[in-house]
């Protein structure tokens, strides 16, 4: 690996919620499993790595090889909506995966359907990990015949940064707890938007779009986009549609710099300044200081609209394509343990999904100078206390890509809202 790119795995997260239609291509990823004989006669194995982005795991590979001195691993990135078609594409052709493969919890309940295309963890012993996960991030990752598809390795609570030199020149506060205390609730936000607009530096906006935001909200509802038995409810659920009209209340309010979260505009809107706020689980926090070098201690934490949620989180699996299972299974419980999971909070951001971790000193007193020395393990360690898991169905990231396909529609101004929620509804209808 050359230069990091911390962040730009974070885009698998909120890629459902970009306008863009997002098209498949079938790019072979898999490894090619190869095993050789070393000089001292032991078997040489390769194994690769399937991600989307970049999560932190360099640094373990090579402790890893220390115990493990005969296997040589090469990790392989690709996009979020890439690495997720592929990896279906794969599946079906029974070509191409890579030995472990990451699966974002937007999709996990579409590949734990498929019980039959990975190997199950239980018989590599990995099941007596599952006390010290959170009960609902284990459970992501069993598939209904009860295989363990897949190790859990981060949770997403949300929290909200902002650029304190801009609230600054706007009149707001910038001390986190009075910024927080300024929007308690999603219309409270709203309304210190349009407070920030008044006064706003000139070229300035209160959000980047309202794409991630309406993930947030429907992420904080008890029941999202699917109910418990896996029918999608959008045109039923009173929440996904306050969602909606709230993301289109940001909308018309002018308070969006109308930049689509994990492109390359919104990257320069970080460098520039050009928003005042983002949607921040923790492992924003990594993509933010990646794209904003020149604003170190500018940016801030403070606590996010409605109190809680959960956006992204990931799980290691290993398919049955893998020749060296038992390697690639040894692979995945080193890289999710609890030691491994700590070490890639302090550097990428990403926060850990096993619990025991949260009370920890060295997560509790976990600082970031770059925004402006926020306490980030212990706003993330609270954030990740006050998850209330919600059910994910199988096809969730599709029928999330639909709606936010449609409130990039209003945006752009190419439909009203009425016009674009209907189309919606019909897009949903169609996700089998």
């Amino acid at each position: 690996m050359g230069t990091r790119h911390v962040g730009r795995r974070i885009g698998r997260l909120a890629a459902p919620m970009l306008a863009a239609t997002l098209i498949a291509t079938a790019a072979a990823c898999g490894g090619d499993g190869s095993t050789q004989t070393g000089s001292g006669g032991q078997k040489k194995i390769k194994l690769t790595v399937g991600l989307f982005g970049d999560f932190g795991f360099e640094p373990l590979y090579e402790e890893f090889k220390k115990t493990h001195p005969n296997i040589e691993i090469e990790e392989r990135q690709a996009s979020f909506a890439d690495h997720h078609t592929n990896l279906a594409a794969h599946l079906a052709t029974g070509a191409g995966a890579a030995d472990v493969e990451a699966i974002e919890v937007g999709y996990i309940s579409q590949f734990t359907a498929q019980p039959d295309k990975f190997h199950d963890l239980r018989e590599y012993g990995l099941d007596k990990r599952q006390g010290e996960y959170l009960p609902w991030k284990w459970q992501q990752g069993v598939a209904p015949n009860g295989a363990l598809i897949g190790l859990g390795t981060d949770v997403g609570g949300l929290a909200m940064c902002y650029r304190t030199d801009l609230f600054e020149k706007a009149g707001l506060p910038t001390d986190r707890d009075e910024v927080s205390a300024l929007w308690p609730t999603w219309e409270d936000f709203i309304e210190t938007g349009k407070k920030f607009m008044k006064s706003a530096p000139k070229g300035t906006a209160f959000i980047d779009s309202p794409g991630e935001i309406l993930r947030a909200i429907i992420a904080q509802a008890p029941v999202g986009v699917y109910d418990q038995n896996d029918n999608i409810v959008v045109a039923t659920n009173p929440d996904v549609k306050r969602a909606w009209d709230l993301s289109v209340q940001m909308i018309q309010a002018g308070l969006s710099a109308k930049i689509a979260a994990f492109t390359p505009e919104w990257n320069t809107g970080f460098s520039k300044g050009t928003f005042a706020t983002v949607v921040c689980p923790a492992w924003m926090t990594a993509y933010i200081q990646d794209q904003a070098k020149n604003a170190a201690g500018k940016w801030d934490i403070a606590a996010i609209p409605g109190g809680a949620g959960n956006s992204g989180g990931s799980h290691l699996t290993v398919p049955k394509q893998s020749k060296h299972p038992k390697e690639a299974a040894e692979l995945v419980d080193f890289l999710t343990s609890a030691e491994s999971q700590a070490k890639v909070f302090k550097t990428t951001g990403n926060f850990p999904s096993i619990p025991s971790l949260y009370d920890q000193p060295d997560i509790q007193n976990f600082t970031k100078d770059f925004f402006n020395g926020a306490p980030v393990g212990k706003i993330y360690s609270e954030a990740a206390k006050k998850l209330q898991p919600q059910h994910l169905g199988p096809r969730e990231g599709d029928v999330r890509t639909a709606i936010g396909n449609g409130l990039g529609r209003v945006e752009q101004g190419k439909q009203t809202p009425e016009e674009a929620w209907a189309q919606v509804l019909k897009d949903v209808e169609k996700i089998k």
